[in-house]
Order: C-alpha cells, then structure tokens, then sequence
C-alpha cells in the first residue's frame, strides 16, 4: 500500500475511534458519580486507617466541571475499548486474506479482556500506591490532594496498565501481517523480562518486591503466550509455503523431491 493510503487509512481509523470515544464518553458522563466514589475510595481507607484528613480538593470554581468532563472521558476509553481495538486491528492488519481477517474476532477476544485486567491489576495497586504516597504527611496536618492532580496519576496509572497489557497481543497482529518473526520475539525475550520489571517498578511505588513482582509476572507470562501463538503461527505459514516450491519467510529453501532446481 502506497505511503498516502497509509496515511488516509490512518485518519480513517483514527476518525472512528475518535467517534467511539465520543459515544463512550457519553455513556461515561451518566456514570460519573459512581466511578468518582470508587476512585476516591482508596483516600476514604487511608483517611480512617490514620484517623486524619485524605480528600479531594476541588480548589477552582469550575474544577469540579473539569473533573466530570475527564472522568467521562477517561471512561469513554474503557467503554469504547472493543471498538477502537478494532480499528488498531484494521489498521495494523489491512493486507490480510478475508480468511486471516476472522482472526480479529479473536483478537478483540483477547484485546478487551487484557486491556481491562491491565487496569484492574493497576486498581489493585493503586491503594499501595496511595497509602506509600500519603504516609509523608505530619500527623498534625491535613492531606488535601488537588483533584485534577489525583485524578491525572490515577489515570495515567490505569491506562498505562491497560496498554502494558495489550503489547502481546500487538505482538502477534504484527506477526500475523508478517511484519514481526517471532524468531525477533525470541531473540529479544530478556529485554522483554528487564522492561517488565522496570515498568512494574516505575508504576508501582511501593516499598515491598511482592507487589512488583506480582506486577512484572502477568506481563511476563503474557509477553511468552504470545511468543508461542506467533511461533505456531510461523511454523504454519513456513509450511504452506514449502508446500508451494516457495521458500520460507526466513529465506529458507524447500528440500525434497517438489524443491525448485
């Protein structure tokens, strides 16, 4: 595909994600209320564990419209998850057979429930994450936390999570449209395992290695499961060629009685 179709393909897709998000926030904006009270409640722990003050403070006169507007868009990504999943998928993938264009049934099978068990184990952090961040407070002093600034880290913290999660399975797009051998996944297995420590370690600042650890290995052991689908999926594709005369992706000749001279 020529470099200016890439380029209008990509508005295309981009322009239907952006609508998708639209219509999630939308939906978000009615379930505000409910999802500022869950975000708020590891504060409520820390502020009863302590017997002091952990709240939000709404410091300008329309920061609580602010914060609406952002919490509702904040859920249009969650809530339009499926939808612009696929338009990555349509995007990454549009030289694919209509037979090998089944398979984002199963990608968005994969994607959705992996974007949002990346954010649930980043919400499972996230009391961690509050308690170590607010134990430096004086026991004679109170903890307003400015509302725009909580809700930027939370956010950032479960979307970055989400995203962390779905790297496998953009894994195995890219070795489905024959852009990424997983002999490349292979080879790079150990730099794979260091970034998902260190990201673990970034994005959950806590004290204790449990919690780091039980971050970095779900992101590991999904890093491997992709690894294995891309070498059976090359291993098929290797096959079909060699059948053909052809030689395999890697450059490899057929050998045998069908081998071209």
């Amino acid at each position: 595909m020529p470099l200016r179709q890439h380029l209008l393909e990509l508005r295309r897709r981009l322009f239907f994600a952006a609508l998708g998000l639209v219509v999630g926030a939308v939906a978000g904006w009615f379930l505000y209320d409910p999802v500022l009270s869950l975000l708020q409640q590891p504060l409520r722990d820390v502020a009863q564990e302590r017997d002091s003050v952990v709240a939000l403070n709404f410091a300008g006169v329309a920061t609580s419209f602010d914060m609406k507007i952002k919490v509702s868009l904040f859920l249009g990504v969650f809530v339009s998850s499926p939808w612009w999943l696929y338009q990555l998928w349509a995007f990454v993938t549009p030289g694919l057979t209509r037979k090998e264009r089944h398979y984002a049934v199963g990608f968005l099978a994969a994607a959705v429930p992996l974007f949002l068990a990346g954010a649930a184990l980043a919400f499972w952090a996230l009391p961690n994450a509050v308690r170590l961040l607010t134990e430096f407070t004086p026991d004679d002093a109170t903890n307003l936390i400015d509302a725009q600034t909580y809700l930027s880290f939370v956010m950032r913290l479960l979307l970055a999570f989400g995203l962390a999660f779905l790297l496998p399975v953009l894994m195995v797009a890219l070795n489905f449209a024959g852009i990424g051998r997983a002999a490349t996944w292979r080879r790079g297995w150990r730099w794979a395992v260091v970034v998902a420590f260190t990201f673990a370690a970034v994005m959950t600042p806590t004290p204790d290695a449990l919690t780091m650890i039980a971050v970095a290995l779900p992101i590991c052991a999904l890093y491997f499961v992709a690894l294995g689908v891309c070498t059976l999926h090359d291993r098929r594709v290797d096959r079909r060629r060699v059948a053909q005369g052809l030689p395999t992706l890697d450059g490899t000749l057929p050998s045998g009685p069908g081998s071209p001279a």
